[in-house]
C-alpha cells in the first residue's frame, strides 16, 4: 500500500479525486465560488454530525446531560477540527462565523483563538504552512483573503478551525474559473484516530495559530486523523468523559490531564480511568502523560513541589497498573515537555509555539512505536 503522502500525489495526478462522487455545491459572491466545508467531511470529530447538537461540536448532543456544564461549554469550541481539499485555484479566501465575539485572550492571540490556519502539501508530500486567516477586530462574521499568486497546479490543502472559539459556518472561496474538490481518503481509508484527552494545553493554549498545537503537529507528522478533547481547566479524568472516549475506536488514547489535577487527585483517578478504558477497549494502547514542569519551577518552590507530587502520583499509579497486568500502557515524562531553558511557555504553564514543537517531539518518541 502506498504511504499516505505518495497515495495523495498519485491520486491527484493520475486518478482524480477518488472520494468525490460528484461536483460539490457552491454559491457565487464577490466573483468567487464559495464552498461549505461540511461537504468535504470535517475531520477531528469523534461522532457523526447527526449525533451532535451543532455541526462543529466536539462531543455528541447526549453529553450535555452527562458531563459537567463547563466541559460541555468548552466542547463547543472547534479545537482540532480541520478539513482537507484539492484545488488548482491561484488564490484562496475564507469566510467563517464564530460563535463568540471574544476573539482573543490576554495571553493568546486572535489568530489562535478564532482564526483559520492554511497548509498545503508540497511536491514531496509534506505539509507546509501557507497562511493564517486573521480575525477582524470585532464581530462574529469573518472574511479573509488567505493567499494569492499561488503557483499553477492542482494540490491538496488543509485548513484548521479555531481553537478557543466555536464556528457555525466555514466556507472556502476560489475564483470563478477554478473549482474545489474533496481530498483523497486516508490510506488506509479506515485509519483509526489518535485521541487526546487533556487540559487547556491539549485544547491549544497558547498557540499563535491553530496548526501550532502539538496535536495538529502530530496529525501532520503521521498523516492520520487526530481528535482533540482538551477542555481548558477541566481535563480531570472524569468517568463521564472517559465513557465517551470509549465510544471512539482509537488507534491510541493519550491521557494528559495532570495539569488540572493535584497529586492526590492524580493518585485517586488514574487507575479507574485506565480500567474503564481497558474494559471497553482491551487492546487499544493508552499513553499516560506527566504534568509538564512549570518553566519557572526551578525558582518558585511551590510550583516545583506541585510538579514533583503530581509526577510521583502518576508514576506510582502507572507502576501499579503494570504490576496488575494491564497491557499496552505507555508513559511520557513531564520534565522536558517544554524544554529545559525556560523559553517554551507564555506564562510558565501554557506552551508557546516553541513549547508545542518540543512537546510534539517528546510525544512522538512514544507514538512512533505505537503507530507503525
Amino acid at each position: 500500500m502506498l504511504p499516505r503522502s505518495l497515495f495523495t500525489i498519485f491520486a491527484i495526478a493520475c486518478c482524480g479525486i477518488a472520494s468525490a462522487a460528484e461536483p460539490l455545491k457552491f454559491t457565487e459572491a464577490d466573483k468567487l465560488r464559495w464552498y461549505d466545508i461540511r461537504q468535504l467531511g470535517v475531520e477531528g470529530q469523534g461522532w457523526k454530525e447527526a449525533d451532535c447538537k451543532a455541526p462543529y461540536d466536539r462531543l455528541p448532543a447526549k453529553a450535555e446531560s452527562t458531563v459537567r456544564e463547563a466541559v460541555w461549554n468548552l466542547s463547543r469550541n472547534s479545537a482540532g477540527m480541520c478539513v482537507r481539499f484539492v484545488t488548482d485555484a491561484p488564490a484562496l479566501s475564507a469566510r467563517w462565523t464564530v460563535t463568540s465575539d471574544k476573539l482573543a485572550m490576554p495571553h493568546m492571540p486572535a489568530t489562535g483563538v478564532s482564526g483559520l490556519d492554511l497548509y498545503a502539501r508540497n511536491d514531496q508530500g509534506h505539509w507546509r504552512w501557507v497562511a493564517v486567516a486573521q480575525p477582524k477586530a470585532e464581530g462574529k462574521n469573518q472574511t479573509a483573503a488567505l493567499a494569492a499568486g499561488i503557483k499553477p497546479g492542482k494540490r491538496e490543502y488543509l485548513i484548521y478551525l479555531p481553537l478557543y472559539n466555536g464556528v457555525s459556518s466555514v466556507e472556502i472561496g476560489v475564483p470563478m474559473a477554478n473549482t474545489l474538490e474533496d481530498a483523497p481518503d486516508y490510506a488506509p481509508v479506515k485509519m483509526k484516530p489518535v485521541v487526546f484527552y487533556g487540559t487547556s494545553i491539549t485544547h491549544g493554549a497558547c498557540a499563535s495559530r491553530p496548526g501550532m498545537v502539538h496535536t495538529a503537529m502530530l496529525q501532520r507528522r503521521y498523516d492520520r486523523p487526530v481528535i482533540n478533547l482538551g477542555f481548558s481547566g477541566n481535563g480531570k479524568m472524569e468517568p463521564e468523559v472517559t465513557a465517551l472516549l470509549t465510544e471512539i475506536d482509537a488507534a491510541v488514547y493519550v491521557i494528559d490531564c495532570c495539569p488540572n489535577l493535584s497529586g492526590a487527585d492524580t493518585a485517586k483517578l488514574t487507575k479507574p480511568l485506565v480500567e474503564q478504558l481497558r474494559k471497553a477497549r482491551p487492546e487499544t494502547p493508552i499513553v499516560l502523560v506527566e504534568d509538564r514542569r512549570y518553566t519557572d519551577a526551578w525558582l518558585i518552590t511551590s510550583k516545583g513541589e506541585r510538579n514533583d507530587g503530581n509526577h510521583q502520583a502518576l508514576k506510582t499509579a502507572f507502576d501499579q497498573l503494570v504490576a496488575d497486568g494491564v497491557k499496552h500502557l505507555s508513559y511520557i515524562t513531564g520534565d522536558d515537555l517544554l524544554g529545559d531553558d525556560g523559553d517554551g511557555a507564555v506564562d510558565s504553564s501554557h506552551p508557546n509555539d516553541l513549547g508545542f514543537a518540543r512537546q510534539a517531539d517528546a510525544f512522538a518518541k512514544v507514538l512512533d512505536k505505537l503507530l507503525r
